[in-house]
């Protein structure tokens, strides 16, 4: 960090050792994304007991930190939405979270198309939250919401909406350019390598689907491997339709509250490529 001039410094940690780092360099970062996914209850039985020291690491960066720091949550079985969420929000000023889907054994759910149920029904809770506290002039930073009605009002996001090989790319320890940091491993993966530079190719496959251009096809992963059945595939987009349509619905409301000052430019997010991935 005190050799190379990045625009910007990007931090993704499960948070346990945050309070090592000097106060020079947490004011070095631009954004820091921290694993917690949500109640001590959630997080510690996915993670370890670990919460409660994660937390206390939080509180100690604020302090010199001035970035954007987001809880980065995987969301899951045990996971309540709308609690795990506004709980969040408590401690971090944004929060982003995934769903465990496709990455994950398919038949990990004990009952997948019940949990995407509860899951939307949950969505819709917090919609109705975030449109709230919209009103009383309080921009919540549930960095979904922001960047797919900040698509909505015409702000484009790359494709897909991480930028994995159109706007980000990563270097691996043998010298190759890979769009997608964490599929490394996988041929259609690469672009290049650090000798020649990128050789730009389409690896995005578009989705035939009314929510495309919103959505972006999602995770590249998810978008090249498809490695589920059929029919949980089409739910897991159901569940991104469904996060879509619910901020549609509202966006009269949030075109009157931004005309009327209350939250203006802070709903075109983000501002940078920050690593969060828009689409959960």
């Amino acid at each position: 960090m005190e050799k190379i001039r990045a625009e910007h410094f990007i931090l993704q940690t499960n948070g346990l050792l945050l309070d090592k780092l000097e106060p020079k360099f947490l004011r070095k970062f631009s954004t820091i994304l921290v694993s917690i996914d949500g109640v001590k209850e959630v997080n510690d039985f996915y993670r370890g007991k670990i919460y409660e020291r994660v937390m206390e690491n939080v509180k100690k960066i604020k302090k010199h930190f001035r970035g954007e720091l987001i809880a980065r949550m995987v969301v899951t079985e045990r996971t309540d939405i709308y609690r795990d969420v506004t709980h969040l929000l408590e401690t971090f000023p944004y929060v982003h979270w995934q769903l465990n889907v496709v990455w994950t054994p398919e038949d990990f759910y004990q009952d997948f198309f019940g949990w995407i149920e509860s899951y939307k029904a949950g969505i819709k809770r917090l919609v109705d939250y975030w449109i709230d506290r919209m009103k009383r002039g309080e921009l919540k930073g549930i960095v979904p919401f922001l960047g797919i009605t900040s698509s909505l009002l015409g702000k484009r996001h790359p494709a897909p909406p991480c930028g994995s090989g159109e706007n980000s790319f990563a270097i691996t320890t043998d010298g190759r350019v890979v769009a997608c940091p964490i599929s490394a491993d996988l041929e259609w993966n690469w672009v290049g390598d650090i000798w020649s530079g990128i050789k730009m190719k389409k690896i995005l496959r578009k989705c035939e689907c009314d929510v495309f251009e919103i959505c972006k096809g999602r995770c590249l992963f998810f978008n090249r491997e498809r490695l589920w059945s059929e029919d949980k595939m089409n739910a897991i987009c159901d569940a991104t339709r469904y996060t879509i349509y619910e901020l549609e619905r509202n966006l009269p409301v949030i075109k009157f509250l931004a005309r009327a000052g209350k939250i203006g430019e802070k709903l075109f997010y983000p501002k940078f490529n920050n690593s969060t991935e828009i689409i959960p």
